[in-house]
């Protein structure tokens, strides 16, 4: 009976999704963690600071481009409206990534004077290159994440993660410094288009029609709210670092983030992408939905646990090791940062509910105040340096996360809740 059990759960589309999605992720760890080590023996604090601050304005601009709330759109949208609503999406797509690609041009400049550094100029501008190959393939992306093939999509991102991973190395060998970022990012997005367009076939409109781009906008903005705040959130501590501590200060703190959330908070991605369409295939299923949900935050909470205890207290042994003896003053900081993924997990999960539920407002109210306190207590933190910087960041995410998911669970479960917001 138990190994019945077993085979059944192994057997589930949900469970087989996650499994392709962490062996990608586990796949480009792997390559990711020699660029990490190539990067650290290559790179200086002053190296790490330049590429924090271009990263940052690239996570900021991303956004702009409605990437994550056009596509989870398509994958939520009722069988009836897919195929207007992928029509308008490609056009969407096109002005929406025009758009950010000539604001991060210009943006570069006011970057720049801000931290008194010309070098970013072009740097900035050129990764910007990256916003004109979405709209080849977003729309392919998200009917295969639609059809639950998310095979698909974890070939795709283990492909592009080699090539470049596989560019980073060779140009940072070469002592390209922060162009080897850049370029590895515009070398390899064209990967992407690849694997989606052969997977999918899907043809582009040919006459240009926004029919209910209302529907798509709506849906779209609150996600571009909540997805600002949460970059605003994640690139925050950066920027005050760079600005009030220095740009070295920053380079040891990006590479304790780096090489700390960024180990396991792309697992949880990972988890969470699986976790959207397996719950949206129920959102109109009370005791569905409540019984998917519940299940997964379980398989959830063990998980990541585990890992990120493991990783904490190995930090002081393999960060020496690996990374080099120069880093070995961003272990507590690291170890601290580690931490703080265990209650994001969860705010994660919670936040994934909301938008299967298309209740992305709700989601966005939230993170106005969530953001606000995070500021504050930042600013307050960074006179006492990076430690307590870090230290913020943890104790902030971790009441923040608990209140969210408290409230999140309080807003979907309960009966009549859930019925009025399946009616509306």
């Amino acid at each position: 009976m138990l190994i019945g059990k077993v085979k059944q759960k192994l057997s589930s589309q949900f469970v087989r999704n996650i499994g392709w999605l962490w062996i990608a992720e586990l796949v480009n760890r792997i390559f990711r963690l020699g660029t990490t080590v190539t990067l650290a023996r290559m790179f200086s604090p002053q190296d790490y600071g330049l590429m924090a601050i271009v990263y940052t304005v690239y996570e900021f601009a991303i956004v702009f481009t409605l990437r994550g709330g056009i596509g989870a759109k398509i994958v939520q949208a009722e069988e009836k409206d897919v195929k207007t609503i992928c029509d308008t999406s490609y056009w969407l797509n096109w002005i929406l990534c025009i758009s950010v690609f000539v604001v991060q041009c210009l943006a570069a400049f006011p970057v720049a004077y801000f931290y008194g550094n010309q070098q970013l100029v072009l740097p900035i501008c050129t990764l910007a290159l990256v916003y004109l190959m979405y709209p080849f393939f977003l729309v392919q992306s998200a009917m295969i994440e639609r059809e639950n093939r998310l095979k698909i999509r974890a070939l795709g991102s283990a492909i592009q993660s080699f090539v470049n991973n596989l560019i980073t190395v060779v140009l940072a060998l070469l002592g390209m410094g922060l162009w080897s970022i850049v370029w590895a990012m515009v070398l390899s997005t064209p990967i992407l288009i690849i694997i989606n367009q052969i997977n999918y076939s899907w043809q582009p409109p040919k006459s240009f029609k926004l029919e209910q781009w209302q529907q798509v906008s709506s849906f779209g903005t609150n996600m571009l709210g909540v997805e600002l705040l949460n970059k605003l959130r994640f690139n925050m501590d950066y920027l005050i670092v760079g600005k009030f501590l220095s740009i070295e200060q920053l380079g040891i703190y990006y590479f304790a983030f780096n090489a700390g959330v960024g180990i396991t908070s792309n697992i949880v991605y990972a988890f969470m992408s699986a976790l959207y369409p397996h719950i949206c295939a129920v959102k109109d299923d009370y005791q569905q939905l409540k019984k998917r949900y519940f299940s997964s935050l379980k398989s959830l909470s063990i998980f990541v646990v585990i890992i990120v205890s493991l990783q904490t207290f190995l930090a002081p042994f393999y960060v020496p090791i690996i990374f080099g003896e120069k880093w070995v003053k961003a272990t507590p900081v690291l170890m601290i940062i580690c931490v703080s993924v265990i209650p994001l997990s969860f705010r994660w999960a919670s936040s994934t509910l909301f938008k299967a539920i298309d209740k992305t407002h709700l989601m966005l109210y939230f993170d106005v105040i969530y953001t606000a306190i995070f500021g504050i207590a930042l600013i307050a933190a960074v006179k006492w340096g990076v430690l307590w910087v870090a230290i913020t960041v943890l104790v902030t995410h971790s009441l923040m996360s608990l209140a969210f998911n408290i409230w999140a669970v309080k807003c979907v479960f309960s009966k009549d809740k859930f019925f009025a917001f399946s009616k509306s």
